[in-house]
């Protein structure tokens, strides 16, 4: 889920918390209010009627022998406009029925929601009566009974709520945009952060994040930064490492060359000898000799040219002794000689002769293990090896590998062989890029290196022997 997005929802879920807060307290504070009010109107209509009965009692007018109370006149106009809107109140006299004055409730508000008013008649219920004596001096006077209506309480709590919800919700509407806004600013630092971090992830690191006014982005900043740099040096690290691996791998192929020449050549070449020397000195009798010498010389002959093939592959002296370009048109003869149906051919653009000897080296190691990947990976009937050369200021060399054998990426994919690891670890290694992908008519191997080594191979493990 989206930062900014999970932070507003946590707002709006803090906000409606607080906006129900508010409700319930105002639900409570308007039946408190409406309790209040009952009582206010039950003292202001007694002292009213109080101050009539004695008066009455003075006077001694309209009053009826049995009770010295004005029955006829508590009902009044006067009486009336103590009673607050909404509620009713009533006398109760010994020996007569009682009386109930009522005031308008309209003046209230609209009627509440079925909704509300079943929640606010379930929390609360009915209203409470006040009940009170009409005067402390006399007991037998009566009492005055004065409550809210059930429909004005819901009317004066439904006013209140909805007046309140109404000024919350808007101030929390404005508070959730404002600080939306005030949220996504405070979060584009993170943006660029994840940008460098993919920047990162795609190779360049020399990616470096700015400081940041947050203390907790500058953190992260920094933590970046250095995970950057620390990549950097085990980047550097290990691909000198890779330069040098290559430098031993191409001495112990020119040793095991060596070896394979001065001892296997020559026993192999002293088998020969020897099977002509049989085949020469077996008597005519001894026909059977003279075939088994033979066959003697044939599986000679067979493994001296596996043992060419071996030295062709093994040794790199030829680079040295003759040059990159001779070379690559030697390889791409012999692959000429040994295939069958396939045409290989050599375009060479730009000047090769020029290139540094480890340079050299891994071009003719690239160009070998491609040819041979064109012919294991498919069956072409041509095979088209390409090497330019840029001699600029911050020159490259190409080398491209196309077939027709209608071949799959993905069995030349690095984890079905040591091949293509090894041409991309000598790329990566000399701070080039490879890639393989379809052509016309089948596969296409492209790399891509710069003449120059990179300077923190050379830095931290020198130039190798």
């Amino acid at each position: 889920m989206h930062l900014l997005l999970h932070l507003i929802g946590r707002l709006f879920a803090v906000v409606a918390v607080c906006l129900s807060t508010a409700v319930a307290w105002v639900m409570i504070d308007a039946h408190h209010a409406i309790d209040a009010d009952a009582a206010a109107t039950a003292e202001r209509v007694g002292q009213r009627l109080e101050s009539l009965y004695w008066q009455k009692l003075l006077w001694r007018d309209g009053m009826s022998r049995e009770m010295l109370l004005p029955i006829s006149d508590w009902q009044t106009l006067t009486i009336a406009s103590v009673v607050s809107p909404g509620n009713c109140v009533t006398f109760d006299s010994p020996g007569e029925a009682p009386r109930q004055l009522c005031s308008q409730i309209e003046a209230l508000g609209p009627p509440a929601p079925k909704l509300f008013a079943a929640a606010f008649d379930v929390l609360f219920g009915p209203p409470t009566p006040v009940r009170r004596h009409l005067t402390v001096r006399d007991w037998n006077a009566g009492f005055i009974v004065a409550a809210a209506a059930p429909e004005a309480a819901l009317r004066l709590a439904w006013r209140q709520v909805s007046v309140v919800t109404g000024v919350a919700a808007a101030m929390a509407a404005a508070i959730a945009v404002f600080a939306a806004m005030m949220i996504g600013h405070a979060l584009i630092p993170a943006r660029a952060i994840i940008d460098g971090l993919r920047r990162l992830q795609q190779g360049d690191l020399g990616c470096r994040l700015p400081g940041f006014r947050t203390a907790e982005f500058n953190l992260i900043a920094r933590a970046v930064n250095e995970l950057s740099a620390a990549l950097a040096r085990t980047n550097a690290a290990r691909t000198a490492l890779t330069a040098r691996l290559f430098q031993v791998q191409e001495e112990e192929r020119r040793s095991l060359a060596r070896d394979l020449h001065d001892e296997f050549g020559q026993c192999l070449t002293a088998t020969a000898a020897l099977a002509a020397s049989i085949e020469a000195g077996a008597s005519p009798g001894r026909a059977d000799l003279a075939d088994d010498a033979r066959a003697i010389a044939r599986i000679q002959h067979q493994m001296m040219e596996n043992l060419r093939s071996a030295l062709v592959r093994l040794r790199s002296q030829d680079v040295e002794e003759i040059g990159l370009e001779a070379s690559l048109r030697q390889l791409v003869g012999d692959h000429n000689m040994r295939a069958a149906g396939a045409v290989f051919r050599l375009n060479v653009i730009g000047e090769l002769a020029a290139l540094p000897k480890q340079l050299a080296i891994d071009v003719y190691r690239i160009a070998q293990e491609g040819l041979t990947n064109a012919v294991r990976h498919g069956s072409p009937t041509e095979v088209a090896l390409s090497v330019a050369c840029d001699g600029g200021g911050d020159g490259t060399i190409a080398l491209t590998v196309e077939d027709d054998g209608g071949g799959d990426t993905v069995s030349v994919d690095p984890r079905h062989g040591h091949g293509i690891l090894g041409i991309r670890e000598r790329v990566a290694a000399r701070g080039g890029s490879v890639s393989i992908g379809k052509a016309a008519r089948g596969l296409r191997l492209s790399a891509v290196m710069p003449l120059m080594t990179p300077a923190p191979a050379q830095a931290l493990y020198g130039a190798g022997p």
